[in-house]
């Protein structure tokens, strides 16, 4: 019966991973959109290989351990071969390297099940094993290396070939533990003189970890002989106290171990620090976000950019690709290894085999816990392996050891389970992880669907720069259909180019280093084509490709010939010009200067932030300059020759909206109303917004810059105005306004006024076309940061005479 459930179960896990590696072959194709690719084929050898020693070690087991427990095996073999495509899928040459130990620890397995049966001599020699374990662990401090040449010398190397001893010396401390509580079955907590050799031995393997800066596997050690006295004694303080004493030393070595603190601060406060110390946990974080329900796909994610990912990430690497859905199936296969452990170590027939299946499984579980807890920010970074999973020999052949000592003790005929005063203890434990992974599972959810987008929107996630490289943005046009903002290139090498240099205060940028800012940024989602596109279609290209769709073209309102005018006078000068349809509120020409390029971003992204000149702030609408007499024709509207005192004037403004920020898709800066006049600040958007009342009958209009989108169904559909209009100025005194700032030789009405707060000058023209203009109700604002009437009043002329000769 065990042999069946057994062999159905690997059919299954084996069912599993081969569609892994269909998905992974196929990959390429999936992400470049195309059958003319180079295809993934190296992880067949993977794949091959662990079905070969899978099916090897199971014909082992059927005959040499017929009364195994027959779901840890098949839960072990799905898990090492997962993590194998995994690390085939993340970097090839470590790949082989993993197939090659996948492959020594399978045969390893079968030797141990056919050659080793009895574990007694485990129990008798107990001391030795664990001398020659910590022996060999402290040579690493003498002859020590690390395969990468940096770091921890934790590894002992001969030929090319790396052991790290620390890893069995977790294993070699559970049968010890095993061995020595086994023969004192009544110890009690007063019982000092039976627990000092236990003590002193357990606290040797600590101090040389620490000395060896091994803090992952120390605290496992920790962990190991808490629990181990836990199921000894049965007392729950002792749970309390290992817990007390975790804290405190957690605390001093945040004062006095520079590792500790800078793996406290990461965990506290990552976003304090996401390009340095907290860049692992960030990207980790980000992974899990990107997986989201569904994962990315297989070969289709970006689990490279975490560091580390083929070993101390590769959770958060499978997060990214299989989504909750493959993280939970994970962690329920680990949980299954886990409470089969506690199972089998109720049934053992003696207390040595009892506390040996107790403190593997904690041994399996905890180190579970501490890897998948730090991906996902639920617990410090330790830097340990996930048990069958990550890249690592010496880790992966001490967890198949660790799975050969379960399946012996799991497999006894006739004998009776021991007896046991209290099950309780062994049933907290199962308690403990149940909770713990159950709290992992809880965490993923909240990375991958509560703070997802959040997340996935941060400046400083590459995955965004990634996609747009193999999914084309939508383009940004003109009123006339002229093209502003592009997209260049081929699937795998999209980039953006930016014909109109000169708008970039207003249109911005998306790149992979700055992210994104002004429309660019605004509009995102309809350029992702994350919005405008069906749901079905959204979900299909998300689900199949992991990306968006191809993004959607949106037209502006500005018109690039009055843009150009309007950007020859500036040039040189700071300051912003606002030209707006009066009665549908559409920016026709929206300039700020200074200016800078976006296609030189690479070169010059990091001097614009610290540049003088701020040439990234959109003047237009986030420059708030003193308002001065430039709002006179307004105010005659209103009060005539009368002079209104300041409170009725400040009322008068806020009906005019110069308190509120106008709502249009771009970011905006208001003042508050000040509490005197001479302070009161303005942007040229809230000035134009106001002035158009003077042109279109009293009423101030709603701002639009976006105006339609060019959806795949319906062709181009309208985008409505965030805001409505409102009269704030009865029609016949705006007309009559209007008329009384009428110059000479002038069809528009206009105003030269001046602001100065300080020794900041502001030198503002508004002016509009008459309310009984025939044509399009024109409105403009000019403000330059310098005094210069003679300015504002050229680039006044120059728009209105270029927009009149055009109607």
């Amino acid at each position: 019966m065990n042999d069946k459930a057994q062999s159905q179960l690997l059919r299954w896990a084996a069912f599993f991973l081969f569609l892994q590696a269909i998905i992974l072959t196929l990959a390429p194709a999936v992400r470049e959109r195309t059958w003319d690719v180079e295809y993934r084929l190296s992880h067949w050898v993977g794949f091959f290989v662990w079905g070969i020693f899978m099916l090897a070690a199971h014909r082992v087991l059927c005959n040499y351990l017929p009364e195994r427990d027959p779901y840890i095996f098949p839960a072990a073999a799905l898990l090492s071969g997962w993590g194998l495509l995994t690390i085939w899928r993340l970097d090839e040459n470590f790949g082989l390297k993993q197939t090659i130990w996948l492959g020594i620890s399978f045969a390893a397995l079968s030797l141990l099940v056919r050659f080793l049966r009895s574990l007694y001599f485990l129990k008798n020699y107990k001391y030795l094993f664990l001398g020659s374990g910590l022996l060999i662990t402290a040579l690493t401090l003498l002859l020590g290396a690390n395969p990468l040449g940096i770091g921890p010398r934790l590894w002992l190397g001969i030929g090319g070939i790396y052991f790290q001893p620390s890893e069995p010396l977790k294993v070699l401390l559970v049968i010890y533990l095993s061995a020595y509580l086994a023969d004192r079955s009544n110890i009690r907590l007063s019982s000092i003189p039976l627990l000092i050799p236990t003590l002193i031995v357990t606290g040797l393997a600590l101090l040389l970890l620490i000395i060896q800066r091994d803090l992952g596997t120390a605290s496992i050690f920790v962990f190991i002989f808490t629990i181990f006295l836990f199921i000894a004694t049965g007392k729950r303080r002792i749970l309390i106290g290992a817990s007390v004493f975790l804290l405190a030393v957690l605390l001093l070595g945040y004062f006095f171990i520079d590792i500790i603190q800078v793996r406290v601060v990461s965990w506290l406060s990552p976003w304090d620090d996401p390009t340095g110390n907290s860049y692992q946990i960030i990207q980790s974080a980000l992974a899990v976000a990107n997986g989201s329900v569904l994962g990315r796909g297989l070969g289709i994610g970006s689990p490279l950019l975490v560091p580390v990912a083929i070993s101390d990430f590769i959770f958060s690497a499978i997060a990214e690709e299989t989504g909750l859905i493959g993280s939970l199936g994970l962690i329920a296969t680990i949980w299954l290894i886990l409470a089969r452990g506690v199972v089998i170590a109720l049934r053992a027939p003696d207390n040595f085999r009892r506390y040996l299946a107790a403190g593997i499984s904690t041994y399996i579980g905890v180190q579970s816990l501490l890897i998948i807890g730090g991906n996902l920010r639920l617990l410090p970074l330790t830097g340990v392996t996930l048990p069958f999973v990550s890249y690592g020999g010496s880790s992966l052949l001490t967890s198949f050891i660790a799975l050969y000592l379960l399946l012996n003790i799991s497999s006894v005929e006739d004998d009776e389970p021991a007896p046991l005063l209290d099950a309780k203890p062994f049933k907290i434990l199962a308690g403990i992880f149940a909770v713990g992974l159950a709290a992992c599972a809880l965490t993923i959810s909240w990375w991958g669907l509560v703070r997802g987008d959040n997340l996935l929107a941060r400046t400083d996630n590459p995955r965004r720069a990634i996609a747009d490289r193999f999914v084309a943005r939508g383009d940004l046009i003109d009123n006339n259909n002229q093209a502003i903002n592009i997209t260049s290139g081929e699937s795998g090498s999209y980039s953006r180019t930016y014909l109109y240099p000169d708008l970039a205060p207003v249109i911005g940028y998306t790149h992979p280093v700055y992210g994104q800012a002004g429309l660019e940024a605004a509009l995102d989602n309809y350029l992702r084509g994350l919005q405008g596109n069906p749901a079905s279609l959204i979900l299909w290209n998300q689900l199949i490709y992991g990306t968006p769709p191809p993004g959607l073209d949106v037209r502006l309102s500005l018109d690039l010939n009055l843009q150009q005018t309007a950007d020859e006078f500036l040039a040189g000068h700071r300051g912003a010009v606002l030209l707006m349809n009066a009665e549908t509120g559409e920016i026709l020409v929206m300039a700020s200067h200074p200016t800078y390029d976006p296609n030189q971003l690479d070169q010059e992204g990091a001097s614009l932030s610290q540049d003088e000149n701020s040439p990234l702030l959109n003047r237009a609408t986030q420059g708030l300059y003193p308002v001065g007499n430039a709002l006179f024709p307004l105010i005659a509207a209103r009060f005539g020759a009368e002079t209104p005192n300041t409170s009725d004037l400040l009322a008068y403004y806020e009906e005019l909206g110069l308190f509120r920020a106008p709502l249009i898709t771009l970011p905006v800066t208001i003042a508050a109303a000040p509490a005197d006049l001479d302070d009161l600040r303005a942007s040229p958007l809230q000035v134009a917004l106001a002035s158009a009342a003077l042109t279109h009958q009293g009423i101030v209009p709603a701002p639009r810059v976006a105006t339609a989108v060019n959806t795949l169904k319906m062709g181009w559909v309208a985008l409505p105005a965030l805001d409505q209009p409102w009269e704030a100025i009865q029609a016949q005194a705006a007309e009559e306004a209007a008329q009384s700032f009428v110059k000479q030789g002038n069809a528009y009405w206009s105003h030269v006024g001046m602001g100065r707060i300080n020794q900041t000058a502001v030198t503002w023209l508004t002016a509009g076309t008459l309310p009984n203009w025939q044509g399009t109700p024109l409105t403009l604002a000019v403000a330059v940061e310098e005094e210069n009437p003679s300015l504002v009043e050229r680039v006044g002329k120059e728009l209105f005479d270029a927009v009149l000769n055009q109607q």
